[in-house]
């Protein structure tokens, strides 16, 4: 039905409910007798109350309002419109009445035909909402829905899922904590309980999915309700936090899988934006791997603190050309420059300092894959430890104001050549700080969630492929942060920096990579062990059970920033350092393969708590005899019985 017809079969049935009202008016003034003097009035009260009341409706967009959706808005609107015409016709009739003194309407008429126009007229409004209700009840095709939040978000989300004709969830209930609300209903939904009443709700109304519509909830607190949700087969959604809906309406299209970072339970990370503009803003800032996880979000974190320039510096052409479209659409008015070249390459890099003069840098180009650089140790050494010379070199030979580079926990007591590696940078870095008017300072994190090649990209694939999900060991553990949480922590640290520090970021508490595994088989609707089968495999090359940030040396105290802490210094021989760096460049570099024991033997020298001789193999011997062990003992129980 198009505007024009709609509008007028609206006029229509308005002028027939107005003509009945004043007609009703009439008969309740005169008891149902209606003397013959007023009866020649009648029409023209009523062809007045029409030609006022119409355009009053027009004035105040009655007819422009979705009535299956009506409210107080709607209702307040109508009064407004009522009141004015009734008032209109008040004056206008005073004035005929003294022209014309045999038109006589009683004052009483006015205010009784006010108030049946007013429920006339609201009443066929929502007469019209009602049958859509009624209309639109669950069908087959509909996933009976639990909305855990009965407060303005949750009302919203079920006015929603009610009138979409498209979407194919259909809510049933609430739950909600407010003992206010329970065995009310809100928007002819029962609310049936708290939320330790979800395993039961979800049993006895055949709950399919639940969403969960709590945006001003702490994360800690959508933690703890995902926990119960868990327990049922439902599928969960939830709704985005508040800070993600600023500026967009509340509807079906925010409603969002649950990540894994709702299942982390960690407050979002507050940044001194002050702190952060003082060194960033008006300065030439070269981001090193600015292709990557890590480097791509620092460009994006960076950009809006107006740098006089921002230097995207990467070895991939591929990963920078698509963060630099990104940028230059998100930020037009950004200066910035994309520079093709490799850490590695010492006069490349020394030309992109000569020509730009950073005075900021963030060094995040590394190679991190664990069990990769356990069998390309060569390149390992190569970029994480001499690139990441050259590129410091540079700054302090150019004037940089700041250094930061990424670390890794990996590098605390290390197993892995990757890890190894990553220590001697660290020392590299601080070395350069005891000579140097350039602040250089190095940020130590764990497992980055989404960065390319972590572990839950690598599970959800696994679980889209009807599994099984591979985990290495039962018992390992990783911590866990957001791509933003670690990359503005990064930032953040550059403005606290001094020069020499170990910066290490809160990380929350460990997580075990089984439960991990679990809840995100359990999200995505299947059932661990059973609908997708959960292997182990073994530890890989240079891989650990757990992780540390700091080794028993090192200490830690706290800074201004209360998920930023930082390390003691600690005093090398560097004289021994710097000649054992130059005797690796000098295996690395030579003709013909090196030996890659030969590189872990010199890595053990320059880190005496780098540790490569057996230990994953001496984990996984002694978890394949827990194994062994488990199926003689199966195997005997076997027997017996047969005997």
């Amino acid at each position: 039905m198009n505007y024009h017809l709609r509008l007028f079969l609206l006029e229509l049935i308005d002028s027939i409910i107005i003509t009945i009202a004043v007609l009703l008016a009439y008969l309740l003034r005169f008891d149902f007798h209606i003397q013959p003097r007023y009866l020649t009035v009648i029409p023209y009260v009523i062809i007045m109350n029409i030609i006022l009341t119409l355009p009053a409706f027009v004035r105040f967009k009655i007819y422009r309002r979705v009535w299956q959706y009506a409210s107080i808005g709607e209702l307040v609107s109508l009064f407004k419109a009522i009141t004015l015409s009734q008032i209109l016709f008040f004056i206008i009739h005073s004035i005929v009445q003294s022209n014309f003194p045999q038109h006589i309407v009683p004052r009483s008429i006015f205010l009784l035909s006010w108030m049946l126009i007013i429920l006339g007229v609201g009443s066929s409004r929502f007469a019209w909402r009602m049958f859509r209700d009624s209309y639109m009840k669950i069908q087959p095709h509909h996933r009976r829905t639990l909305i855990v939040g009965a407060g303005k978000a949750g009302v919203l989300i079920a006015k929603e899922l009610k009138h979409s004709a498209d979407s194919e969830l259909y809510p049933v209930a609430f739950i909600d904590d407010d003992e206010t609300k329970w065995k009310l209903e809100v928007m002819g939904l029962p609310v049936l309980g708290g939320r330790e009443r979800i395993p039961f709700v979800f049993q006895e109304y055949a709950i399919e999915k639940i969403i969960i519509s709590m945006p001003s909830a702490s994360r800690d607190e959508i933690a703890k309700i995902i926990d119960v949700c868990k327990t049922t087969k439902a599928k969960i959604k939830i709704l985005p936090r508040v800070s993600d809906l600023i500026n967009k309406k509340i509807s079906i299209s925010t409603i969002r899988e649950v990540s894994v970072e709702d299942l982390l339970g960690r407050e979002p990370v507050e940044v001194d934006l002050e702190g952060i503009a003082n060194y960033v803003t008006d300065q030439v800032v070269l981001v090193t791997g600015a292709g990557g996880s890590i480097g791509s979000e620092l460009c994006r974190q960076i950009a809006p603190f107006n740098p006089k320039k921002l230097l995207l510096l990467g070895h991939g052409e591929n990963s920078i050309y698509e963060i630099e479209v990104e940028l230059r659409k998100t930020f037009p008015t950004l200066k910035l420059d994309t520079v093709i070249a490799d850490v590695r390459d010492q006069q490349r890099i020394k030309g992109v300092f000569s020509t730009y003069r950073p005075a900021v840098v963030f060094h995040a180009a590394a190679h991190k894959h664990v069990p990769l650089m356990e069998h390309n140790s060569i390149e390992a050494v190569k970029n994480n430890i001499f690139g990441t010379k050259n590129v410091a070199e540079c700054a302090h030979e150019y004037g940089s104001l700041r250094f930061v580079m990424i670390s890794t926990d990996k590098a605390v007591n290390p197993t892995s050549v990757m890890g190894a590696t990553k220590r001697v940078a660290e020392m590299i870095i601080q070395d350069l700080s005891r000579i140097s008017k350039t602040k250089f300072v190095f940020v130590r994190f764990g497992n980055v969630l989404g960065s390319r090649g972590s572990v839950i990209p690598l599970f959800q694939q696994q679980i889209r492929d009807g599994g099984p999900v591979t985990i290495t060991h039962p018992d390992i553990v990783r911590y866990f942060m957001t791509i933003p949480e670690a990359v503005q922590l990064v930032i953040q640290a550059g403005a606290l920096a001094e020069g020499g520090e170990i910066f290490v970021l809160d990380m929350g508490k460990p997580v075990k990579i089984v439960d991990l595994a679990k809840d995100l088989i359990q999200l995505s609707g299947f059932e661990p062990f059973k609908d997708i089968k959960i292997v182990f495999t073994g530890l890989r090359p240079g891989e650990k059970l757990f992780e540390e940030v700091l080794t028993n040396e090192e200490g830690i105290s706290a800074t201004k920033h209360n998920r930023i802490f930082v390390g003691k210094h600690i005093d090398y021989s560097w004289e021994r350092v710097q000649f054992m760096i130059r005797k690796l460049e000098q295996v690395v570099y030579r003709k013909g393969d090196s030996n890659p024991n030969e590189i872990r033997d010199l890595l053990s020298q320059l880190v005496p708590t780098y540790s490569y001789k057996n230990q994953s193999e001496q984990i996984n011997l002694a978890f394949k005899e827990i194994n062994l062990s488990k199926t003689e003992a199966a195997a005997g129980l076997h027997d017996d019985e047969n005997d």
